[in-house]
C-alpha cells in the first residue's frame, strides 16, 4: 500500500510524480540513464522512504511520566494556573469569573523596542458586558526575565498577584501574603 503525496500540507517532491516508469526499464525522456532500479527511478520521495508500510512511529517520543513531556509553555501555563489557584483559595468570590490568559508576546512589541520602552509582563483587561476581567501574562517576556525554573514560578505567582492587585483596588502586598518574600 502506496501513501498519498498529498497527506499534509506541506509536500517534498525530489523526482517528477509525472515521470513515473517509462516502461522496460529505460530511463524518462531527457533524463539520463541510472543505475537505480525502474522501479525507484519515478517515484517521490514519501513513496521512496523506509518507512514503506505507513506506520510512523510505533509509540510516543518521550513518555509523559519523564520531565522532558511537557513542554516550556505547558510548565509555563501550569505555574499560571497554581497562581491563580492559590489566590482563588485565599480571596473567593471576588476571584469568580475572573480569567488568566497567557500570550507569547505583546501585542505592538516592536514598538515597544524601537522606543526602548521595557516591554510589560502582563496586561489587565477590565470586564465588558459580554464577558469578565481578562488577566494576561506574556510568557516570553517573564521567561527572559528571570534564570531557574524555580525563579520562573516566582515570577509568575508576583505578576498573577500584581495585576489581580489591579484589578480588585488593593495593594499586592495585601492580596497575597507571600508576595515577593520569596527571593
Amino acid at each position: 500500500m502506496q501513501s498519498s503525496h498529498h497527506d499534509s500540507g506541506f509536500t517534498v517532491r525530489l523526482a517528477d510524480p509525472d515521470a513515473g516508469d517509462t516502461g522496460a526499464g529505460s530511463a524518462p525522456a531527457g533524463a539520463p540513464a541510472t543505475g537505480s532500479p525502474p522501479a525507484v527511478r519515478g517515484k517521490s520521495f514519501r513513496q521512496r522512504r523506509r518507512n514503506r508500510h505507513g506506520r510512523g512511529l510505533r509509540g510516543e517520543l518521550m513518555l509523559p511520566t519523564l520531565p522532558g513531556y511537557r513542554t516550556r509553555s505547558d510548565r509555563f501555563d501550569d505555574f499560571v494556573l497554581d497562581s491563580a489557584q492559590r489566590l482563588h483559595d485565599i480571596w473567593g468570590k471576588p476571584l469568580d469569573g475572573v480569567r488568566f490568559a497567557v500570550d507569547e508576546i505583546p501585542p505592538g512589541l516592536e514598538q515597544l523596542v524601537a522606543d526602548r520602552t521595557p516591554a510589560p509582563m502582563g496586561a489587565f483587561t477590565a470586564a465588558t458586558a459580554e464577558e469578565g476581567p481578562v488577566i494576561t501574562l506574556y510568557r516570553r517576556v517573564v521567561e527572559q526575565a528571570c534564570g531557574t525554573r524555580d525563579e520562573l514560578q516566582d515570577l509568575v505567582h508576583d505578576v498573577v498577584v500584581e495585576y489581580t492587585a489591579e484589578m480588585l483596588g488593593v495593594p499586592p502586598e495585601s492580596l497575597d501574603p507571600v508576595y515577593r518574600r520569596r527571593y
